[in-house]
């Protein structure tokens, strides 16, 4: 059973079913929280050893987390598979080393009177296929390792690129020097790096400077709780439950 917005009012008919079969959970993480610090404090909270999620979001991102209890976490993979949608601003003239707002800029340019028609051209000709490199600073293993290990200590690699697809680039709003668009993309793919390709494309540099997941699969994030209201469910929950014992 997956509990969301629409029926939280099930909310004990979830708990109790997913103590005893396992469960799934739309939240939507907060700035700042890492997704290993969303599966924390839910598996403290409800005392369950075994949770999971379908896809990590990087902690200064927002959005659609799909959390898994008990024996839903073996359809994981089944989740982590579908196709994401983001809502994401870049910033144009500049790089970092994160491909984000997580470390300094560096090669700050000047980039004149850049049209947004080019802009617009340069963003879209990422629809379609492409075989895009993860940034360093990354989960991706390199000969046993993570890449932003090695990336902490200064070493000097490439990771391999990796297939995926950008279904659609739409909505792109232009303010100089950022730019907003939504990505509908395949599983695997980094919007970081994505912003980091445009960059090189515009021959201006950029980052990833704010990033919201929207959606997963057909998950909404409209229909996700925040980590506030889940807890004060369960809160809720408990007290009931010792009155009624």
């Amino acid at each position: 059973m997956l509990l969301n917005k629409t029926n939280v009012d099930t909310f004990n008919i979830w708990l109790k079913k997913t103590y005893q079969y396992g469960g799934a959970l739309l939240i939507d993480k907060p700035k700042d929280w890492t997704s290993f610090d969303v599966v924390n404090k839910l598996k403290h909270a409800l005392k369950i050893q075994k949770v999971g999620h379908t896809g990590t979001l990087d902690p200064f991102a927002t959005g659609l987390l799909i959390l898994l209890f008990n024996k839903y976490t073996k359809k994981q993979q089944e989740f982590t598979n579908l196709d994401k949608t983001y809502i994401a601003q870049i910033k144009l003239g500049a790089t970092t080393k994160t491909y984000d707002i997580t470390s300094p800029e560096e090669n700050v340019v000047d980039f004149g009177d850049l049209s947004k028609e080019t802009i617009i051209s340069a963003i879209k000709s990422f629809e379609g296929h492409y075989d895009q490199v993860p940034p360093i600073f990354s989960a991706k293993k390199i000969s046993g390792q993570r890449a932003y290990i090695l990336a902490r200590k200064n070493l000097v690699f490439e990771p391999k690129p990796v297939s995926v697809t950008i279904y659609s680039i739409s909505n792109i709003e232009i303010k100089l020097p950022f730019v907003s668009f939504e990505v509908k993309c395949s599983k695997g793919t980094y919007i970081r790096s994505l912003a980091n390709d445009i960059g090189k494309k515009l021959g201006t540099g950029a980052y990833l400077f704010q990033l919201r997941r929207t959606q997963i699969g057909d998950y909404s994030v409209n229909n996700a709780l925040n980590i506030g209201e889940f807890l004060k469910k369960l809160i809720g929950f408990n007290e009931w439950k010792s009155i009624a014992d």
